[in-house]
């Protein structure tokens, strides 16, 4: 059943622009096309990362992955991936601005902002992302910049101008779900942008989680992709998904420390 059928909600909205879906997900470590296009559909997702380095460089698994997606209806996020200093995700956001505009998307200024140093932990440099941020929220772009669950950095971008802020569950690739909950609970009670849960997901019910928590959406690649079959995986994650968004708005139960009847205690047979 659509969300939208059982409780009144807003769509998702990024820099003025609406998505129908909470989900984002990547284009990265499929397969092959073939099973990265039915995953995409499968998923329902409305927008969908690439990895601007990796695709100008034709890296194995990208070779053909911008011709492989319909951009008429899905709305691409460049990302940033492999770029270790500020200067080299300026670089390489200018280069995404143009694929989008090459895959027909002339008003799109998005850009997935990750600036990762160290390939041994694969987390992100505050101090980089920050500055590199600073520079392309000058120049125009939306950015959408991928961070450590920091709650005092989150402020600092959103007062610079970002769109977002996407804090990581658990570091990339590890399937280890959200193991920065706190930090992400006090991002989300002090954001003014929408909260993105990025990297860490595992199985759906860490993307529920997330989604229980009150971020507004969460992205999702290696989980989809390296899954035993994607496209079931894709639809289990767009499920657990608008359920964890729906069990949001709704307001859950106040927790207990202990039992509580769910039974009326008055009228009971022999009182």
């Amino acid at each position: 059943m659509p969300l939208s059928s059982a409780i009144a909600d807003e769509p998702l909205r990024i820099a003025g622009r609406s998505f129908n879906s909470r989900l984002l997900t990547g284009t990265g470590k499929y397969p092959d096309l073939a099973t990265m296009q039915a995953s995409l559909d499968a998923s329902g997702c409305a927008m969908v990362t690439v990895a601007v380095r990796r695709v100008q460089s034709g890296a194995a698994g990208h070779q053909g992955l911008v011709e492989a997606i319909d951009w008429s209806r899905l709305w691409m996020l460049p990302n940033t991936a492999g770029c270790t200093t500020a200067a080299e995700a300026v670089r390489t956001a200018r280069l995404g601005r143009e694929l989008a505009r090459l895959a027909g998307q002339e008003d799109n200024t998005f850009v997935k902002l990750e600036v990762i140093p160290d390939p041994r932990h694969l987390l992100p440099d505050p101090i980089g992302t920050l500055l590199a941020a600073e520079q392309l929220v000058k120049e125009g772009f939306s950015v959408l910049p991928y961070i450590n669950a920091d709650p005092l950095l989150a402020r600092r971008l959103e007062e610079v101008g970002c769109v977002t802020v996407m804090p990581l569950g658990s570091p990339i690739g590890s399937g280890r779900g959200l193991r920065n909950r706190d930090n992400i609970s006090l991002m989300i009670e002090g954001a003014g942008v929408p909260v993105v849960v990025d990297a860490g997901i595992g199985v759906p019910s860490d993307a529920a989680e997330a989604m229980e928590l009150g971020a507004d959406a969460v992205l999702i690649n290696t989980a989809i992709a390296q899954a035993g079959t994607p496209v079931a995986m894709a639809q289990a994650m767009a499920m657990a998904t608008q359920a964890g968004r729906l069990a949001h708005v709704s307001g859950r139960i106040p927790q207990q420390r202990k039992a509580v009847a769910s039974s009326p205690q008055s009228g009971r047979i022999g009182s």
